[in-house]
């Protein structure tokens, strides 16, 4: 019997932590062949999370090798898959999220009319430009896929608002949760800098920013933290830096030398996710660690004018602040000084699963084609 042949399509870390572990189902299941493409978008990153997890791409394109633009990315990939695909002719194409990879990924298999599975569908904010270019990319892959593995209900329903048809859509949980399971059952050495900071009395709070649509008002945020760092003599600031330039000169003319203030490189998943695990709480822009922090309880701050994880709003542990300093002080403060507050984070069930999506999205797979 012929095996049905998935093809996963993936270039960024993000991407690589949430579909790692659907990639790994789909290598164990002796009814599929599976061929992973990794695009090398955010190679040096995403090679840090392959090697966590012992997953080596049967196709590597490394697109950034000269520094391409948005449109050049788009182009490259949309360009190298369409070969890949000619050769391989694979059953179905499994994109992830928002990402230029995801575009390009899904655009080249609908010219080839080949059935795009979009992993995380149904994310919206329903602002164009917030956050850019994520939430067009995703509005736009939606309309190439043919299954829509859907995080939550609240997703489900911005499928539906956008005439999806039901039997599309499927409610799933988030793979990201499956990724945080994994590693975090793992005993792996952590580097002795970071082991001393998280080792060390002082309560962590863990800063990340990189947002495209919050580079103007980034110096907001790092003036909420020096505050804090001014007023709380019993914390540290831990930030992994993005490597956008751009982020990374705001941060060094808004953040001084402070020995509580550690500036550091970005940091591979499992040592991230130990920094997680240690922190009190929270100050990010990133979205899966919107999902990730509630399942190790901590509360997070989101610093955006909007968030497309609603649920955790709705379900108390996240806190949306957006990029105003007075906003990000006086939540911290709470956070800081309230334990009952601290505590009502973490109170209610975590809105994104339960650890086993990525057995319920290939059990999807299977039964969409044997039907």
């Amino acid at each position: 019997m012929k095996k049905l042949k998935v093809m996963s399509v993936i270039g960024t870390r993000p991407e690589g932590i949430k579909m790692i572990p659907i990639i790994k189902t789909l290598q164990n299941d002796p009814m599929i062949e599976s061929v992973f493409v990794n695009t090398g978008q955010h190679k040096d990153q995403l090679d840090q999370v392959l090697n966590l997890f012992s997953i080596i791409p049967d196709y590597d394109l490394e697109i950034m090798k000269n520094k391409p633009s948005l449109e050049q990315i788009i182009a490259t990939i949309l360009i190298e898959l369409s070969k890949i695909l000619d050769k391989e002719k694979p059953d179905i194409v499994l994109v992830h999220g928002d990402t230029a990879t995801t575009l390009a990924g899904a655009q080249a298999a609908f010219f080839r009319q080949i059935p795009v599975g979009h992993v995380e569908a149904g994310l919206r904010t329903f602002e164009k430009y917030s956050p850019f270019p994520e939430e067009m990319n995703r509005q736009v892959v939606g309309k190439y896929t043919t299954l829509h593995f859907a995080a939550t209900e609240t997703n489900k329903l911005n499928l539906l608002a956008e005439m999806v048809k039901e039997d599309e859509i499927f409610v799933v949980g988030n793979t990201v949760i499956d990724a945080l399971i994994d590693v975090s059952s793992k005993q792996l050495e952590i580097p002795a800098h970071i082991r001393s900071i998280i080792d060390n009395p002082y309560r962590t709070i863990l800063l990340t920013t990189h947002r495209r649509e919050n580079l103007d008002e980034l110096n907001d945020v790092y003036k909420a933290v020096n505050h804090l760092i001014k007023e709380y003599n019993d914390i540290q600031i831990v930030f992994p830096i993005h490597r956008n330039p751009v982020v990374r000169n705001i941060v060094s003319s808004s953040l001084p030398k402070n020995p509580r203030i550690h500036l550091l490189e970005p940091l591979d998943y499992y040592v991230f996710s130990q920094v997680m695990k240690h922190s009190h709480f929270i100050i990010t822009d990133s979205g899966g660690i919107q999902e990730e922090a509630p399942a190790l309880k901590k509360p997070v701050l989101v610093a955006r004018k909007s968030t497309e994880r609603i649920e955790g709003v709705e379900a108390g542990t996240l806190k949306l602040v957006g990029t105003n300093t007075e906003a990000i002080i006086k939540e911290s403060q709470k956070l800081l000084d309230d334990s009952g507050y601290y505590h009502s984070f973490f109170q209610n069930k975590n809105p994104y699963g339960d650890g086993k999506t990525s057995e319920k999205i290939v059990s999807v797979i299977k039964n969409y084609f044997s039907s």
